[in-house]
């Protein structure tokens, strides 16, 4: 399987390479310590998870008919930017983090950003389908 797709690990590692530096770029500028909500990871997760919806609408929509960078589209923006630039482990160990301070935060951090991750990729996927639906009007 690793072979019929081994065309894929370039465009993924280079959209990886930089997502990842966009979310190395907003943790600078937000900084946090262990006592306090990690805004970063929060932003970057619920926008990364807008951005996919965003991204999945269109995917299935209007560029699915494009051959041979439709190929590649896919895996360089969902699997490779929106994966390097969005979170679970450090989502994961910031919680963690904050559960030894302040574990109500912990828990409510938790919460929120399951919720802000799922609701905003909902909104993303909306609001791509009206953009596509009314990219289709004549």
């Amino acid at each position: 399987m690793l072979r019929e797709h081994r065309d894929l690990i370039a465009p993924i590692a280079a959209g990886g390479a930089l997502g990842s530096l966009a979310r190395w770029g907003l943790a600078v500028a937000l900084p946090h310590d262990s006592h306090t909500w990690p805004w970063a990871t929060f932003l970057v997760n619920a926008s990364g998870c807008l951005l996919l919806g965003l991204l999945m609408a269109f995917i299935l929509g209007p560029w699915s008919g494009i051959p041979f960078w439709g190929r590649y589209l896919r895996p360089f923006l969902g699997v490779g930017v929106l994966g390097g630039y969005t979170t679970f482990s450090t989502y994961a160990l910031e919680t963690y983090a904050l559960s030894g301070h302040a574990p109500a935060l912990a828990m409510l951090y938790l919460i929120v950003s399951v919720l802000a991750g799922v609701g905003a990729a909902w909104l993303g996927l909306a609001t791509g389908r009206v953009v596509v639906l009314r990219g289709t009007d004549p």
